[in-house]
């Protein structure tokens, strides 16, 4: 890992997608379980991908992996805190709003 520079890899992947009245999700799992850590960005490669109501498919694709670097994962990290943060400030309360 560099501190200034982003590097990158291409590996391929695995898309689950999942169109029904329960769901409506996309996951992408990396080959050799590659781990994604902050400031770290995937662009999944190919055609859009398009899924009838009530079905499940599978996709195999391609992958770019781009690492980021020492500077920006600090800096993502850092922001995650604070955007943590934002969500301590929400209240439940039974009283309705006036």
């Amino acid at each position: 890992m560099t501190p200034f520079r982003r590097t990158a890899f291409e590996t391929p992947c695995r898309i689950l997608v999942e169109h029904s009245d329960e769901f409506l999700c996309a996951h992408v799992e990396l080959a050799d379980d590659i781990a994604i850590n902050p400031g770290d960005r995937v662009r999944v490669h190919g055609d859009p991908i398009h899924v009838a109501f009530g079905d499940s498919r599978v996709f195999e694709r391609l992958a770019t992996v781009e690492r980021a670097s020492g500077i920006e994962r600090l800096w993502t990290k850092l922001c995650g805190h604070f955007e943590m943060a934002e969500l301590y400030e929400v209240s439940f309360s039974d009283r309705r709003l006036s």
